[in-house]
């Protein structure tokens, strides 16, 4: 890679004499510079390989660029980098055909090997990039957090494909509005986007609702009765609380996504369907497998692109943004306008927030409706956190017990596990299935421990480094260096 040149663009002196070292340092030609002209005149003149610009460049919006650059370059890679952490700029750059988007800060090391990733991967020609909406559009996902920068990524690769995904995450942090981002942005937001939650219908009615039912199906059944599959037809459907899918529905989901097609019920004939599916539950699937409630075969085919969405705990940043998007909300529905000054705002900073981001817009949405004061402080949210639930129930029995050892815990959980099947016997595999369980987070956390130093991790664990790669390529760990 020696004679490849990276062109870079950046306003701030400091970024690019980091960048041009890392690059440097690791065997590329740098040519950088601070506007958008010179940028572009060295690509009109044939010049780099690869291009790493700023959105913001004091003579262009860098995105602006990435058209032109296309029409005239159509295999010249383009990474774009950005302190406007949203969804829409990730989502941008990549309609416009960004090779990758860094969110500031970035790790050097991550962006030296985003470099070496486009240059050993062959140069794709797509079609003509989609402009994105230059007005500024109601963000469907709020927060600049580096839990949320990694959705945003996330979903940017994943707005020009079709494949089927699976989103996880707790109660309240957004599941269907991440539904919807993947829907409203890609290809197929002409078509309809259809919700069905599985956990509010009754287990007899599933079948029925996915796939339709023919007139005198079954008692009561006194006409046809469409179902989401084809009301989501050339859209996409989405089926929120997958975990709590009957086994007898699982097995015809199974068979429409593995052969394109479905029958409703009473009927004969094979209907072909053309549906993105989007799943999202806030259970652990993985367990429900291994308890033999979930089909494993099923779990792999909506499990092709994994979502983990962080709960609001885990991105307490994020929360002073949230809470002013929430307020302004409620003004624009003719609610008071009100500010929640500096200690309040520490204060919910601090809560834990068992019910997630729905518990905040709750939380704001009252504070806005209730109080007359202007300016909301700290004795308001006291009072109002003050009689929020603390936990629930399920929750607290979960938690580890004081003073008990790692043997006493695995006891509990393998008694749960067994009364969870009653006067059933959990599936054959057991004595595997438990050790998986135990060796993903051993191993998880060894290598974060070693930040991703598998030799140490080995020491570590006393293993050799052959039985540690084996190991994390049949439990399928990704390991990331320098990231504890």
């Amino acid at each position: 890679m020696a004679d490849m040149t990276v062109l870079v663009a950046d306003d701030d002196n400091a970024i690019r004499t980091v960048v041009s070292q890392a690059l440097t340092r690791n065997g590329f030609n740098v040519r950088a510079t601070s506007n958008a002209a010179t940028l572009w005149s060295w690509i009109a003149d044939g010049e780099g390989d690869l291009v790493i610009t700023d959105v913001v460049l004091p003579d262009e919006n860098g995105l602006d660029l990435l058209p032109r650059i296309r029409k005239i370059r159509p295999d010249l890679r383009i990474v774009v980098m950005s302190a406007q952490n949203t969804l829409l700029t990730a989502v941008k750059a990549a309609q416009r055909g960004a090779f990758e988007y860094l969110p500031k800060p970035f790790d050097l090391n991550e962006l030296v090997g985003v470099v070496k990733k486009a240059f050993s991967q062959p140069a794709a020609t797509p079609d003509a990039a989609k402009q994105a909406d230059a007005e500024e559009e109601q963000l469907p996902l709020i927060g600049r957090s580096p839990a949320m920068q990694e959705i945003y990524r996330t979903l940017a690769r994943l707005i020009a494909t079709d494949l089927t995904v699976m989103i996880t995450g707790e109660s309240g942090t957004g599941k269907e509005l991440v539904a919807r981002a993947l829907h409203d942005y890609g290809s197929r937001r002409s078509g309809p986007f259809i919700a069905i939650n599985m956990a509010a219908i009754p287990r007899e009615l599933i079948e029925s609702e996915l796939f339709g039912h023919e007139r005198g199906a079954f008692t009561g059944a006194a006409q046809r009765h469409v179902g989401r599959f084809e009301q989501a037809e050339g859209g996409t459907l989405f089926l929120d609380e997958i975990g709590d899918m009957p086994i007898e529905a699982q097995t015809r989901l199974l068979r429409v996504l593995q052969e394109g097609e479905y029958t409703t019920v009473g009927g004969r004939t094979a209907i072909r369907t053309n549906v993105r599916i989007i799943a999202a539950t806030h259970r652990n699937l993985r367990r429900l497998v291994s308890q033999g409630m979930f089909r494993e075969d099923l779990f792999y085919r909506l499990n092709v692109v994994p979502i983990r969405l962080p709960p609001l705990r885990e991105r307490t940043e994020d929360i002073p943004l949230l809470v002013r998007h929430f307020l302004a909300l409620a003004q624009s529905e003719g609610l008071p306008g009100k500010r929640i000054d500096e200690q309040a705002m520490a204060r919910l900073a601090e809560y834990r927030w068992p019910g997630n981001v729905r518990e905040l817009e709750n939380l704001v949405r009252r504070l806005a409706a209730l109080y007359s004061q202007e300016v909301i402080g700290l004795d308001v949210v006291e009072a109002e956190l003050s009689e929020a639930p603390s936990a629930s129930a399920p929750e607290m029995a979960a938690a580890p017990r004081e003073g008990e050892s790692l043997g006493g815990a695995v006891e509990r959980h393998l008694k749960d596990y067994f009364s969870a099947h009653k006067d059933r016997l959990p599936p054959p595999g057991l004595y595997d299935r438990i050790l998986r369980e135990v060796e993903r987070p051993l191993l998880t956390l060894a290598l974060s421990a070693t930040k991703g130093n598998q030799i140490k991790a080995a020491r570590l664990m006393g293993l050799n480094r052959n039985t540690l790669r084996k190991k994390l390529r049949e439990l399928d760990i990704q390991v990331v260096r320098g990231v504890k």
